[in-house]
C-alpha cells in the first residue's frame, strides 16, 4: 500500500447525477452555500502521521500540499513543470546548473519572506534530514542565494530539476526559524505549519472523525479574488456506506473513496458529481527474491502467470486499467507491449520443473495485503483460486500497512513474506521513483521488498536522472530495458493494473479535477463554492 491505501492528456470522464435515483436526503436546504465555504474532505485514513514537511511521507499529503508549496508544480496536460513559488527559471546546457527566480512579496504563515534564504534553508534541511523522498534532492551539490529572489542549484550529474522540485512530498519550501531557538521538529509536531500556501492549520485533533481544520491564510500570494472555499475540514470515515450518506445529506463535499458499489449508484444519483480518471498509481505484486520458495525464478514466473490479469480488471469495472509494465501511460518510460498475461498450462510447466505443482510437492507460500482495501481483497482471492488449481496453497494476511511494511522490512529473512502486494505512485511526475524505491538494493531494507540485490540492474537504475536530463530517448530505452529485466527475465514483479481513482463530490463544487502526480490530493484554493 506504500504510504495511503499513488497521464498523458487528462481523460476524464466526469459525469454527473441529472435524473433517476432520487435522494430524500439531498436538496437545496442543506447544501453548503457560497457563504458558508467549507470544503469537507472524507477520508478512509487517518490524514496526519508527521507534521514535519521534511520527512512527510505519508497521508498528510492531502493536507500538506494546501499549505506548503514548492517552486514548481507539475501540469498533466503539457506534461512538463509549471510556475508555483518560482514564475521562471533556466538550465545550463549540461544540465547541471539551474537557476530559479521567485515571486516577489510573498511570505510565509510565519510572516517571514518566502526569498532565496528560505529556499535554500528548507532544501538543505531536508537533505540533512535524510528521511521521506528526501532523495529527490540527492543530485544537489550546492545552493547559492544569487539575490532575494535568484537562487541558483549546482548538480553533481545532470538531472531534472524543475520537475524534481514539483514533487509531492520532500519538495515543500517552509520557514526553518518558525520554532526561533526551539526544535523545529517538535513544534512541527504539535499540529503547527511554517507553509506559504493558501491554508494554514487552525485545528488538529489526532484520533478523532473531525481531524483537521484549515482556515485560509489571508496573505496567500495566489490572492482570494473571487469565490474560494475559506476552510477546508478533514474527515477520517473509514465505513464508506456512512461516507456515502454523509455525502448524500451535504455534510461533506468530497469522498475520495468509495467501493464499487457506491460509486456506481453515486453515478445515476441526483445531486452528486462523479470523475473517473486515470492515475500514475499501480499495483505492485511483489516476489521474495532474496529466500523462501520464490528465491527459485521458476516458482516466481510461475506465481506470475496464474494471475488472471483480464478477470481482474473486468471485476475492477472501471477501476482499474491495464498495465504494460511499471510505468503508466503518461509518463516517459511507459512501454507498450508488456501488458502481462494468464497462462495456466505455462504456471502449471514452470512448477513442475521445479518439483511443485499438479502431480508434484504441494507447495506453500504467504502473502500480505492491505486490510480494508477491497481491491487488493479482490486479488488476493482471486489469486488464492488460481493457485489452488496448480497445488500451490496461498496463505494471505490482511495487516494495516504499517504492520505490513514492519514485517517485510525485518531484518530476519524467515520472518518476511513471499509475496507483498502494496500500491505504488512516483515521488515527481517520472519513472525513476518506481526503480529507485522498488527495485534498487539498499540497506536496511525500505520499499526495495523483492530484496533484489543485482549490481547490473542498479547501475542501470543510477543513470536514468542523467539521461532523463541529456538524452530523452536513450531514457526511454533504459526504462524500456530494466522493466521487461524485471518482469521477463527476473520475475520479481506482476503488475496486474493501473488504478482508476474514482471520486464522488457534491453538484455545487465547481471546478475540481484531478492531477494524477499528487494523488489523492484536491487543491481546494481551485475550487469555485457554488450554489
Amino acid at each position: 500500500m506504500r504510504r495511503l491505501l499513488v497521464l498523458g492528456v487528462m481523460a476524464v470522464l466526469a459525469l454527473a447525477g441529472c435524473g433517476g435515483g432520487q435522494v430524500p436526503e439531498i436538496s437545496a436546504a442543506n447544501l453548503p452555500s457560497t457563504k458558508d465555504s467549507t470544503f469537507v474532505y472524507l477520508s478512509n485514513l487517518d490524514i496526519v502521521t508527521d507534521w514535519d514537511p521534511a520527512s512527510s511521507y505519508s497521508n498528510e499529503i492531502m493536507a500538506m500540499q494546501n499549505i506548503y508549496d514548492s517552486l514548481t508544480t507539475y501540469n498533466p496536460r503539457t506534461r512538463r513543470a509549471a510556475p508555483r513559488l518560482a514564475e521562471r527559471w533556466q538550465a545550463s546546457s549540461d544540465g547541471k546548473v539551474w537557476t530559479f527566480t521567485l515571486r516577489s512579496g510573498m511570505t510565509f504563515h510565519t510572516g517571514r519572506p518566502v526569498d532565496g534564504s528560505a529556499v535554500k534553508a528548507s532544501i538543505e534541511r531536508t537533505k540533512r534530514i535524510g528521511a521521506g523522498a528526501a532523495y529527490i534532492w540527492d543530485s544537489v551539490q550546492q545552493i547559492t542565494v544569487k539575490d532575494p529572489l535568484t537562487v541558483e542549484f549546482r548538480l553533481k550529474y545532470a538531472a531534472p530539476l524543475d520537475l524534481i522540485a514539483s514533487s509531492d512530498y520532500a519538495a515543500y519550501i517552509y520557514d526553518t526559524q518558525a520554532a526561533g531557538t526551539g526544535d523545529l521538529k517538535k513544534w512541527f509536531q504539535a499540529g503547527r505549519d511554517a507553509g506559504s500556501g493558501p491554508y494554514t492549520v487552525a485545528s488538529w485533533k489526532k484520533g478523532r472523525e473531525k481531524e483537521l481544520l484549515l482556515r485560509a491564510f489571508d496573505g496567500y500570494w495566489g490572492g482570494w479574488e473571487g469565490p474560494h472555499y475559506r476552510n477546508a475540514e478533514f474527515r477520517v470515515t473509514p465505513d464508506l456506506d456512512r461516507a456515502y450518506r454523509l455525502l448524500l445529506r451535504g455534510e461533506a463535499s468530497y469522498v475520495r473513496r468509495l467501493n464499487r458499489t457506491l460509486y456506481q449508484k453515486a453515478r445515476t444519483t441526483a445531486g452528486v458529481r462523479t470523475l473517473q480518471v486515470p492515475s500514475f498509481q499501480n499495483m505492485l505484486v511483489l516476489f521474495n527474491t532474496a529466500s523462501g520458495p520464490l528465491a527459485d525464478v521458476r516458482l516466481r514466473k510461475a506465481v506470475q502467470k496464474a494471475v488472471d490479469y483480464d478477470g481482474l480488471i473486468a471485476a475492477l469495472k472501471g477501476a482499474g486499467a491495464p498495465a504494460s509494465g511499471l510505468v503508466p501511460e503518461g509518463l516517459l518510460g511507459h512501454t507498450p507491449g508488456l501488458t502481462q498475461k494468464q497462462d495456466p498450462a505455462g504456471a502449471a510447466a514452470l512448477l513442475n520443473e521445479a518439483g511443485y505443482g499438479p502431480g508434484g510437492r504441494p507447495l506453500r507460500l504467504t502473502l500480505t495485503y492491505a486490510q480494508g482495501d477491497d481491491d487488493e481483497e479482490l486479488l488476493v482471492r482471486k489469486l488464492r483460486s488460481a493457485l489452488a488449481e496448480l497445488n500451490v496453497q496461498l496463505d494471505a494476511k490482511a495487516m494495516q500497512w504499517t504492520q505490513q511494511w514492519d514485517q517485510g522490512k525485518s531484518a530476519d529473512p524467515a520472518k518476511r513474506q513471499d509475496i507483498l502486494v502494496m500500491y505504488w505512485w512516483p515521488d515527481y511526475a517520472d519513472a525513476y521513483s518506481w526503480f529507485l524505491n522498488v527495485f534498487h538494493s539498499a540497506e536496511p531494507v525500505s520499499f526495495n521488498l523483492t530484496y533484489l540485490k543485482d549490481r547490473d540492474v542498479d547501475a542501470k537504475i543510477d543513470r536514468l536522472p542523467s539521461l532523463l536530463t541529456n538524452d530523452r530517448p536513450a531514457a526511454e530505452r533504459a526504462y524500456a530495458e530494466l522493466q521487461r529485466k524485471l518482469i521477463e527475465e527476473e520475475a520479481v514483479v506482476a503488475v496486474p493494473w493501473v488504478s482508476n481513482y474514482q471520486r464522488a463530490y457534491l453538484g455545487n463544487v465547481q471546478g475540481y479535477t484531478d492531477n494524477p502526480a499528487y494523488p489523492n490530493v484536491v487543491f481546494v484554493h481551485e475550487l469555485i463554492p457554488g450554489g
